[in-house]
């Protein structure tokens, strides 16, 4: 049987051709490995960022590489709280702040809200009142402390001080307007977003917000196009120019956000000189690796490592002979960074962290990352299929101290608990709040927490009213507005400057000691050094 030449050659070219589909390097730069077609085409097609090669550290930040380390004390607890005992703990690589967040860092948080949400007009008011730190924590009953109240936010002389007075809701709206506020200028760079429009053009609801660029670009900044670029206006790499800038171009920041209690203690305790291959070796009661709270360095004269109260009505020595740079708080940077890089883990101010406090860490249901105080949230969709953006008609929550709070700001996704629906049949999460899960769960009547409620309000006539929980029979402070604090501050002794130890506050109160630190997941695996050979 003859076979027809030009059929032959066809059939060896489709051959050919098939090999070298199956067979050619799936890694070819531009080429998709799963259909051939070319990726980052201006004429159309999937867009992504191949040749991304990781994050760089954030700004003011410093890497920390993850690890297994012990939780919780490894000495007796001389206190005898039994609220923190060791516990094998697995967290993920992630950044820290190298310092405790200033009163400059915190007064450009302000302008900004001044700027965008003027105070002066009636609906964006209560935005930049709920943002203010509570000056009056300074104030004592039998103390003269009046100039901090008047002085420590805003005057040039504590500008490089930890900020105080900030509730742990003031800290996490921080963490969100920076997350923002640097994704903007990640988009400026990359042409995606108008130059300077983040200083001369943001006002209310036209203004940034990374949740409402990701699901409706067409809509940030207001809706403003000559703003917001999609096209050949802005300066992206070829084959990202006729769309807006998307996820997987790598332009969009992990978001900054409060520590974990896992994250900060693993962070201010654990010392590269106590690692060893796998092994982590038991720690001394202070993060510097030592029981002495003072340098052995003879040019230092035996100066503390740590800003803290020293004994009872001393806290920095003799005059001449100061043993710590000031009385109260002290400049960041003040003492010797620890081995992360990391200023005034112990001491200073104590720290706000994310996890709501209970006595026991539940180490046997979670040994990574480990968080108590998850609540799914989902954006709020029209009936048209469109997100829901927050216009200038803002909605507060009042808070039980009785200051009203803005459920979200204008230009923001409004923001809604996942639902029944969200969560049937999955074994990994059940509720949109998992806050009380297997201690304190009231669907399964453990009413442990019954701390007093307090609650502040205004009546109709605007007056405030303050209303104090005199029920009989509460037996325990602690609910589910109880946050973490960790670390020592100047108010404190020694004893609070072991990592290990936790305490907590309500989160909706300020305090003179308490400040906080931003931490940022690192996306991605972690570096993976070559080991030393052993011997």
């Amino acid at each position: 049987m003859k076979i027809n030449k030009l059929m032959t050659f066809q059939l060896i070219a489709a051959i050919a051709a098939s090999i070298s589909l199956t067979s050619c390097n799936n890694s070819a730069v531009g080429t998709s490995s799963v259909t051939g077609w070319k990726l980052n085409d201006n004429r159309g097609g999937f867009q992504y960022n191949t040749a991304y090669d990781g994050t760089q550290t954030p700004y003011g930040m410093v890497a920390v590489e993850g690890g297994t380390f012990t939780m919780g004390r490894i000495q007796s607890d001389v206190m005898g709280e039994w609220n923190n005992n060791p516990t094998q703990q697995f967290v993920q690589s992630f950044y820290m702040d190298e310092t405790e967040v200033t009163n400059l860092m915190y007064g450009e948080y302000l302008y900004w809200l001044k700027q965008v949400y003027p105070p002066s007009e009636a609906q964006y008011r209560n935005i930049y009142q709920s943002a203010l730190p509570d000056t009056l924590v300074w104030r004592n009953k039998l103390g003269f402390s009046e100039t901090l109240t008047n002085t420590y936010l805003r005057h040039p002389s504590y500008a490089n001080y930890p900020v105080v007075g900030v509730s742990w809701v003031q800290a996490n709206d921080f963490s969100k307007w920076r997350t923002d506020r640097v994704n903007e200028l990640n988009l400026e760079k990359a042409g995606y977003l108008k130059k300077n429009a983040k200083t001369q053009k943001a006002y209310g609801e036209q203004s940034f917000s990374t949740d409402a660029y990701l699901n409706a670009p067409s809509r940030a900044y207001g809706g403003n196009d000559t703003i917001v670029f999609k096209g050949v206006k802005n300066k992206a790499k070829p084959g990202q120019k006729n769309v807006y800038a998307k996820q997987e171009f790598g332009l969009f920041t992990a978001e900054y956000r409060l520590p974990t209690e896992a994250e900060w203690e693993y962070a201010a305790g654990t010392r590269k000189a106590d690692r060893e291959y796998n092994n982590i070796k038991g720690r001394k009661k202070y993060p510097w690796g030592s029981d002495d709270t003072r340098t052995s360095s003879r040019s230092k004269k035996g100066d503390h490592l740590a800003n803290y109260k020293q004994n009872r009505g001393d806290y920095g020595g003799v005059a001449g002979w100061a043993t710590d740079p000031g009385g109260l708080t002290t400049a960041v940077k003040s003492f010797p960074p620890n081995d992360w890089g990391l200023y005034d883990m112990s001491g200073n101010v104590a720290e706000w962290v994310a996890d709501v406090y209970r006595p026991a860490i539940a180490s046997e249901e979670s040994d990574m990352n480990y968080f108590r105080g998850n609540v799914y949230n989902k954006n709020v969709i029209n009936p048209d299929g469109s997100v829901q953006i927050v216009d200038s008609t803002i909605q507060y929550d009042t808070l039980p101290n009785g200051k009203l709070h803005p459920k979200a700001l204008p230009g923001q996704v409004a923001k809604t608990t996942v639902s029944e629906e969200d969560t049937f049949l999955r074994r990994n999460f059940n509720s949109n709040n998992s806050i009380t899960y297997k201690d304190g769960d009231y669907n399964l009547n453990r009413d442990m927490y019954n701390a007093p409620e307090n609650k502040g309000r205004y009546n109709e006539n605007g007056e405030f009213v303050g209303q104090y929980d005199t029920a009989s029979g509460k037996t325990t402070l602690i609910n589910n507005n109880s946050r973490v604090i960790k670390g020592g501050s100047w108010k404190d002794r020694a004893y609070w400057l072991d990592p290990a130890t936790r305490r907590y506050a309500d989160q909706y109160t300020g305090s003179d000691f308490i400040g906080f630190r931003n931490a940022m997941t690192k996306i991605g695996s972690a570096p993976n050094p070559k080991k030393k050979p052993r011997g």
